[in-house]
């Protein structure tokens, strides 16, 4: 297994995998799919922020992706970065999550990063407890802020101090 910074040659691995969690399951909220140009940009805005965007691989295969930013706007929150980590289907129980974690914590913590988020839909079981066993604590539920599929969905916030 490898970690190390995704680059223009993987996007379209990402996407293959991103876009159909996106479009099929609550573990985003967001329904609107991710594209090459949308997802590219997003890599270059959080690199030119001081931020990475890590991809998983494993036996020539991109497997997972992990990112970070800063939690809200503002200066008062330059210290809070929130995460994003999200594997391929049948890519859990390998150590992928784990490593992606290890990867954007300890990058975040050396750009000056205090404080880790993880927002997780409350449907999410096992993004919660995988938090959970990686030293988050949870520190609130936001009930009915999130709308997908006609449905209101809860959001459970994580945190986890570097």
């Amino acid at each position: 297994m490898t970690i190390r910074p995704a680059t223009p040659e993987d996007l379209p691995k990402i996407l293959a995998f991103w876009n159909p969690l996106i479009r099929d399951t609550t573990i985003t909220f967001s329904s609107e799919e991710k594209t090459l140009e949308g997802l590219g940009q997003m890599i270059a805005t959080r690199r030119a922020a001081g931020r990475e965007f890590f991809v998983a691989e494993l036996e020539d295969e991109i497997l997972g992706l992990a990112t970070y930013d800063q939690f809200r706007g503002g200066n008062g929150y330059v210290h809070a970065m929130e995460h994003t980590i999200i594997l391929a289907t049948g890519a859990r129980g390998k150590g992928l999550g784990r490593a992606l974690m290890a990867a954007i914590e300890d990058h975040a913590r050396a750009g000056g990063g205090h404080t880790m988020v993880a927002g997780v839909s409350g449907e999410n079981d096992a993004g919660i407890a995988f938090h959970l066993a990686l030293g988050y604590e949870p520190v609130g539920r936001l009930p009915q802020s999130g709308r997908k599929f006609g449905r209101w969905l809860d959001l459970v916030l994580l945190q986890k101090i570097l």
